[in-house]
């Protein structure tokens, strides 16, 4: 009984490995949808990179308390993209929705989070919100992957406040206000 049982395991395992074509697997390699890179520049001389320093970014309303209202994260989360950390460069996932529908997606970026970790009553860390304006397109990949979304009509904001550590933004020239992949930066923020 267990040689036959072994038998129909190789058979069954060979049909599982001959009926599966190359294009029935996504290759690891293959271009899904890509997030909005961001890259931050020092406004003085704005082709130099320039570090936010202890960012934490989070998309508006991801970040809850116990009680499931807003707040600020104390930690690094799934809710947060960066927590705390000097960077560069940041990599923003876009809502995807209906194709063609302009989609608004928000996202916090605090500067010097710290600050507002420290004990310290008088020193505070400095928000700012960006809100991100497109519309999802979907893009046929293949058999095995499916479709992925790209977001044109780009367009980035940074909401006002009283103390804006952000100076200004601006959508590279060269994707055509497009986020097709993540190969280079899509926007640059300037401080």
């Amino acid at each position: 009984m267990p040689k036959l049982n072994k038998i129909k395991f190789a058979i069954i395992l060979l049909l599982l490995t001959v009926t599966c074509e190359r294009d029935d697997i996504c290759a690891e390699g293959t271009e899904t949808t890509p997030r909005m890179v961001v890259g931050f520049y020092d406004v003085s001389n704005q082709e130099e990179f320039k570090s936010v320093l202890r960012l934490t970014a989070y998309g508006e309303g991801l970040v809850l308390d116990e009680n499931g209202q807003p707040s600020q994260p104390t930690s690094s989360s799934e809710a947060t993209l960066v927590f705390n950390s000097n960077t560069t460069e940041l990599s923003l996932p876009l809502r995807i929705g209906n194709e063609g529908e302009e989609i608004t997606t928000r996202f916090i970026l605090e500067k010097n989070t710290n600050l507002r970790l420290d004990e310290d009553p008088n020193t505070q860390s400095n928000e700012d919100i960006i809100e991100i304006k497109y519309k999802p397109q979907f893009v046929y990949v293949s058999r095995a992957c499916g479709y992925k979304s790209i977001f044109t009509e780009l367009e980035v904001l940074r909401v006002d406040d009283s103390d804006n550590w952000i100076i200004d933004i601006l959508i590279d020239d060269t994707i055509n206000a497009t986020v097709e992949n993540e190969n280079s930066i899509h926007v640059q923020i300037f401080h």
